[in-house]
């Protein structure tokens, strides 16, 4: 993971709510009937006066009415009052009526935020295909106490099979101005993002360009979240949302002095969050980074990047600590037809096994051991070319088949 620059620093403990106009609050409505003890299921987050919003969606073809209600609402408009969530229920493939739900759901959160009901995006996540339990969440909705502090607990009430939260913030200064952007996401399973993935929620307190942010969102979702793999499943849910409360300097774009800082900020910000969702993948002991470079284009960087990862032959050749440096090779060959196998050189945990297109001679069992961590990163070099590209994602094990064998069940 990159180090932030001297101008950039973590905040301890920091989460969504640590820029300045931001509550949240969460609690356990009864989505949640799986498990052996209640989760908080149900979380809001609201900005102090109407904040500038900017979001990318999954691209299956399957979604949730809560994507489809929130792209047809930022289609027209860039500004919110706040967001309503839940996990263990999806709401998607629900008919007629799992559309109501969704709408209701923001009929009561604005209520409660004195606010109209286009003003709350929704985002659902958790089993397909059920309806939602509206009677426990109307109840939920009504118990919920926004304030400053209830960012950690908006975090955990985004989780489904997560074992961990995933939340951070980070702080930068520019001409004496003090800027926060902080966030959230939640995923285990089902993560092989196409345009987003998963739930990524990002605060700022800095005043932002609507169309300025719309457009780093995207860049930075295609640089971090997008390069992101567990299982090769793109899910029917994926949301990033990020949310500016605008109550710091003056617009941001790209003719502002904080702009590459606040650049920087979002992509260390987005990039860890994707890094501890990796690392929490279902059943997953250890993290894999592929970092490709020497490629003639960007989306060929990406490509063979993302293939490494999502492999399922590397995911449990990293499960076993075994050294089958090949597999890399297969992987870059099925992403890229356009390959000189003659410039390629992969090297796996500090050891070249493969340099300008033949295998090194190297001690197999110190690789298995140096493998026995919980990151392992895979460089690979394909060429002279000027493109670069690094993706995240996780070994495979015998637990996440027993997950995903026993989600509902």
């Amino acid at each position: 993971m990159q180090s932030p620059p001297s101008d950039l620093t973590w905040i301890e403990h920091g989460n969504i709510t640590s820029p300045s106009g931001f509550s949240a609050d969460a609690i356990f409505s009864g989505v949640k009937t799986y498990g052996e003890e209640p989760k908080f299921d149900l979380g809001i987050l609201l900005s102090e006066d109407e904040c500038t919003v900017a979001g990318v969606f999954t691209q299956n073809s399957v979604t949730g009415w809560p994507v489809q209600r929130s792209r047809e609402l930022l289609a027209k408009n860039t500004n919110f009052k706040g967001l309503i969530v839940n996990s263990g229920n999806a709401n998607t493939m629900t008919g007629p009526q799992g559309k109501i739900d969704g709408e209701d759901m923001c009929i009561q959160a604005a209520a409660l935020s004195n606010t109209l009901p286009s003003k709350i995006l929704n985002a659902s996540t958790g089993v397909i295909g059920r309806r939602l339990p509206m009677a426990t969440i109307s109840t939920g909705i009504q118990s919920l106490q926004p304030s400053a502090s209830g960012g950690h607990n908006f975090a955990r009430s985004i989780m489904t099979t997560d074992t961990k939260v995933k939340e951070c913030a980070i702080r930068f200064s520019v001409e004496n101005q003090e800027y926060v952007i902080g966030g959230c996401a939640k995923g285990s399973g089902m993560i092989h993002p196409n345009m987003a993935t998963m739930f990524g929620f990002i605060t700022t307190d800095a005043n932002v360009d609507p169309s300025w942010m719309q457009d780093i969102l995207k860049v930075t979702v295609d640089q971090t979240f997008n390069m992101l793999d567990i299982d090769m499943d793109t899910s029917t849910s994926d949301t990033v949302l990020m949310l500016a409360s605008q109550k710091i300097g003056s617009p941001i774009d790209d003719e502002h002095p904080a702009a590459e800082s606040f650049k920087n900020a979002l992509y260390l910000l987005s990039e860890k969050l994707v890094r501890d969702l990796a690392a929490d993948g279902e059943g997953a002991t250890s993290l894999i980074q592929a970092q490709v470079k020497g490629t003639s284009s960007l989306q060929s960087a990406r490509n063979i990047a993302r293939t490494i990862v999502s492999s399922p032959l590397i995911k449990t050749m990293v499960t076993g600590n075994d050294p089958n440096w090949g597999r890399v090779l297969m992987a870059i060959g099925r992403a890229e037809s356009e390959i000189d196998t003659n410039t390629i050189s992969v090297n796996i945990s500090g050891t070249t096994v493969f340099e300008d297109g033949a295998p090194c001679d190297i001690d197999l069992n110190k690789l298995s051991r140096s493998m026995d961590t919980d990151e392992v990163v895979i460089d690979v070099a394909v060429g002279n070319g000027i493109f670069e590209a690094t993706a995240w994602g996780c070994n495979l094990t015998d637990e996440y088949v027993h997950i995903n064998a026993d989600y509902t069940t």
